[in-house]
Formats: C-alpha cells, structure tokens, sequence
C-alpha cells in the first residue's frame, strides 16, 4: 500500500482541524451539530474528534429535557446519545415534569404483576373467587374475607390508591381516581374469566377469546392509569373516551396481547396456563403454528397502521395530542419487550 506524502498529510490535518473548528462552532444541540457528527460517524474518522464528539454528546444528553418538534432532530439525538453509552428512555413518558406520573404507574403495574402471577399460577380457583369479590369491594373491611397470603399484595393494593388519592384530591382531580380503580378492577375480571375457563377445562372460541385477552393484556388498564398522575388537564370526557376503548386504544392493547402471546404462548402451555389466542385460532380454523404466527403478525401490521391514522384524524377529535402519545408510548415499550422475546416475564435475561 502506498504511502502519503507530506504534503497529503498537511492537507488531511488541514481538514481535520477545519471540521474540529465547525464541530466546536456549531451550536450545542442544533441540527447542524447533530447532523455533522452523524457524518462523522458513518465515514468512520469519528476516532480523529473522540473528545469533541464526547463532549457535545454529554451536552445533549444533560440537556435532553428540551423538546423539539423536529422528528429527524429528535430522532437522530436519540440514536447519538445512546451509541455513545448513555441511557435516554423511550419509554411511556421519559419527561422530566412527569416523575409523580412515572412513580404512580410503576407501583400499579407491580400490582398487576402480583394480580397476573397470583392468578396465574399460585392461587386455587375458590381462592380467587373470594380474592375477586375482595377487589371488587375495594373496602379494607374485605381482607378478612381472603387467604392471609393474598392480604399482603390486597392491602397494597389499597394503600398505593390511597397515595394517589391523597395526591389528586389537593388538585381537585379525585375524579380521575374512579377511573383507575375501574380499569383495575375490569383487569381482575379478565384474569378471573380466564380462571374459570381453566378450571373448567375450557377451550373458548377465538373471538371469545380475544374480546377477553385485549383486557387482559392490562394495557387498557395502564394506558387509563398513565393519565392519572400526570399535572395537565384532562377532562372527563377524555377519561370517558379512554374506558370506552376507542380505536387507538384497542389497537394498541391488539399489538400487546397478539405480541406476548407470539413469544409466551409455549412456555405458558407448558406450565398449565389457559389456552392463548395463538391456539384458540389453531383450534377454530384448523391453523397451524406458523398459520398462526403469520396472522397476528398481518393484525399487529393493521392494528400500527389504525393507530398512525387516528394520530392523523387527531384534530378531528378533542382528546389532546399528550394523551394519544402516551397511548403510542405505550405501544412502543410492549413492541421493544416482545419484540424478540417475552421481555417482561424473563427481563434478566433481557437486553431491554
């Protein structure tokens, strides 16, 4: 190979420090920066501006609070950042102002986990029955009424409402708490419905089926919850759409259902589980498997595209650009857990 001659290598230090100049000029955060250093990046000489290109990334990522409409900025921000080593959510709503939301989902989630696992797998079917009737009650005067190794999760469950009550009831916003106790409640009913096919040794048909397993993929419950701690208005007309499960919203509970069915469904056949929606269509259109797995896979296809035009139709409609995108949030978090795997379940042995 070829050598370069001096006069080469006083040309190619020229342009290294004329582009070290336009990456120290450009300002922090800007397009043109971002674009640069992407640039940069994909020619493969990132390694001649290390320090430059670490020292504006760490600015981005300090001050990845600012928003920007611009999506190929916000894009592109995101992908930098997370190449270079830091940690930027994608998750339900990553936003700062939104940490009272964030803690109060996460705690109702936990609880539905305890509910999934509980129904799933360590309770009898009488034991529910009574643990059931305990949650539609929500009355701490219940707790006798269960097992003493369900009171521990029940009265949690009472005490993380409570929190939230004492929290939305100084904003005048208590009325937003009927909304999550609903949810919860019609969650349990789902879990409880799939007890009792179980136990009865009972196959349902596909549609049967399904009507019940959007319910209880809990996204309706969690995509309702999300809202609850969050400090904008929300009317309750917006909360009356929301239960009444719109288009968006069932599209999106569709995607997160038929994608932990895809992955889980075997694991869970195995351990006793009901039986999914991957073989009770099986079962009523004499599909196979991957009959199966090529029919969810064209709804979660319908079910992205229903959610792009109801974000298209939103000024038709009253319900607030904020509550939809923590509805598409949602979508994406359930589409990175089972993307490849069933990512919530065996999160240990995740890269999520």
């Amino acid at each position: 190979m070829q050598e370069i001659t001096n006069q080469e290598k006083v040309e190619v230090d020229e342009y290294k420090e004329t582009i070290r100049k336009m990456l120290v000029e450009a300002p922090e955060g800007s397009q043109q920066k971002l674009v640069l250093i992407d640039a940069i990046q994909r020619l493969g000489v990132a390694y001649h501006f290390d320090n430059e290109i670490e020292t504006s990334i760490q600015n981005i990522f300090d001050a990845s609070e600012q928003n920007d409409d611009n999506l190929h900025v916000v894009s592109l921000c995101f992908r930098l950042v997370r190449q270079q080593g830091y940690y930027m959510s994608c998750g339900v709503y990553f936003e700062p102002k939104y940490s009272r939301a964030r803690k109060m989902m996460t705690k109702v989630i936990q609880m539905a986990s305890f509910f999934d696992d509980t129904f799933d797998a360590y309770a009898t079917f009488d034991e529910l029955v009574t643990f059931t009737d305990a949650i539609e009650r929500w009355d701490a005067s219940a707790i006798d009424s269960i097992p003493p190794y369900m009171r521990s999760i029940y009265q949690a469950l009472l005490d993380i409402y409570s929190e939230m009550e004492q929290v939305l009831s100084k904003e005048c916003k208590l009325d937003r708490l009927y909304y999550a106790k609903y949810e919860m409640k019609k969650l349990v009913r789902a879990y409880f419905k799939e007890a009792q096919w179980l136990d009865a040794g009972y196959t349902p048909k596909y549609e049967e089926h399904m009507e019940n397993a959007i319910v209880s993929s809990g996204y309706l419950m969690a995509a309702t919850t999300c809202l609850v701690g969050m400090e904008e208005f929300i009317s309750e007309e917006t909360f009356e759409w929301m239960i009444n499960e719109p288009l968006i919203v069932r599209a999106s509970a569709l995607i997160a259902r038929s994608m932990d069915d895809i992955v889980g469904h075997e694991v869970e056949q195995e351990r006793g589980h009901v039986a999914s929606i991957i073989e009770c269509y099986m079962k009523d259109y004499g599909a196979s498997k991957q009959e199966a797995y090529i029919k969810f896979q064209k709804e979660i296809t319908n079910a992205w595209k229903d959610i792009n035009k109801e974000f298209f139709r939103s000024t038709e409609t009253e319900v607030p650009m904020f509550v939809l995108e923590r509805v598409l949030n949602f979508t994406r978090v359930i589409d990175t857990l089972y993307k490849e795997e069933d990512g919530y379940t065996n999160a240990k042995g995740s890269d999520v």
